[in-house]
């Protein structure tokens, strides 16, 4: 650009030059002094960094066609019929949704595999959901008044795995949570291991939540099953 091309009160904007164009053909196109190391927060936790390339998931596989619809619907009603009682406080009767040996876990990071040896948000047996239950229903409990309530939307079921007496189904999950005058959401994924009783009707054996947000701060503690 030429001072001819410029205008009176403006500066020329240099075009890139050699020395930069190497660098804006690189995904990082931030330049800085490589012998200093890294600095800020990188400096403290070497993964902390925005720059972290995409990494799409893996496309996780489906076998509706396999099952069958009848299975898949009676999959879905259970699935909604949780959300229902959970909206209800029907804190009993959501209980019974589970196998006598039944675990509730919501693990701190998504890619935890088992809850023993690493912190959890919520790992429950039936003996520990019932502590939960009497805790909330206390009427000397005045964390939960005024008593608050929620709102459970469940959406894309899906069959993982189905043998003759265990079905493994993934979903969706946004749930509303209004409390006083505030609202708060969580949402994340649903990953139901059922079995069949001797009834013939399924139940939960664990139900994983993976909170989407489970990092995030909260202005007081998850009270109750999301």
């Amino acid at each position: 650009m030429s001072a001819a091309d410029t205008k009176p009160g403006s500066r020329a904007i240099p075009s890139a030059g050699p020395d930069m164009k190497h660098l804006l053909d690189q995904d990082i196109v931030i330049a800085g002094d490589s012998a200093q190391g890294p600095t800020g927060a990188q400096a403290i936790e070497p993964t902390h960094s925005p720059r972290t390339p995409h990494k799409a998931g893996e496309l996780p596989t489906a076998v509706l066609s396999a099952a069958g619809v009848d299975l898949q619907r009676e999959v879905e009603q259970l699935l909604y019929r949780q959300a229902e009682l959970l909206d209800a406080k029907q804190w009993q009767a959501w209980m019974d949704l589970f196998v006598d040996d039944g675990i509730y876990w919501m693990p701190a990071r998504p890619e935890q595999t088992e809850w023993e040896s690493s912190p959890s948000i919520f790992i429950e047996d039936k003996p520990m959901m019932e502590i939960r239950k009497g805790r909330v229903t206390h009427p000397n409990a005045w964390s939960q008044a005024p008593l608050w309530e929620t709102n459970h939307l469940v959406s894309h079921v899906a069959l993982e795995d189905v043998a003759k007496d265990r079905v493994v189904v993934r979903s969706r999950f946004h749930m509303m949570e209004l409390r006083r005058d505030s609202i708060r959401h969580f949402g994340g994924r649903y990953r139901h291991t059922l079995r069949r009783g001797g009834d013939g009707q399924l139940k939960i054996a664990l139900q994983r939540v993976d909170l989407f947000n489970a990092q995030a701060p909260f202005d007081y503690v998850i009270q109750i099953w999301v």
